[in-house]
This record gives C-alpha cells, structure tokens and sequence, in this order.
C-alpha cells in the first residue's frame, strides 16, 4: 500500500477501540494471546468499528488474509 495512498487512506479509520504497541511479537504474552504473535512489530488496533469496502475484502481473499468484519 505504500505505492497506493488512495487504497491507504481507504483502509485507514478513526473509528477504533483500544490499542496495542508490539517491539517483539514472538516473545510478547498480550501478542499470543492476542493471537498476532507472527505480526511484524508495530501499533495495532484491538477493535475497528466500520468494515472494509467490498473491493478491499475481495483482495483480502484473493491475497488469503483473514478478514473478520466488525460485530454489530
């Protein structure tokens, strides 16, 4: 995404719940349990409140990443 700001800023939201900042996702408890322990390092957020667009969740599926929808 870093060539494409458009497709960025469509996945980008500030309709989020909580936060967590992960140096060393292997060896971080909260990271495992959170079940983002093969992430890279980085600041993650723990609840999204607005889903992607379809084209996005069609390309999550074509590249197998895992999309869950936010819980109404």
């Amino acid at each position: 995404m870093e060539e494409e700001q458009d497709r960025a800023v469509e996945c980008t939201t500030p309709n989020f719940n909580g936060v967590i900042s992960v140096m060393d996702p292997t060896r971080s408890w909260a990271a495992r349990w959170l079940r983002i322990g093969k992430f890279v390092p980085g600041v993650y957020t723990l609840a999204v409140s607005e889903a992607l667009s379809e084209e996005m969740q069609a390309i999550c599926e074509d590249k197998h990443v895992q999309y869950m929808p936010p819980r109404r």
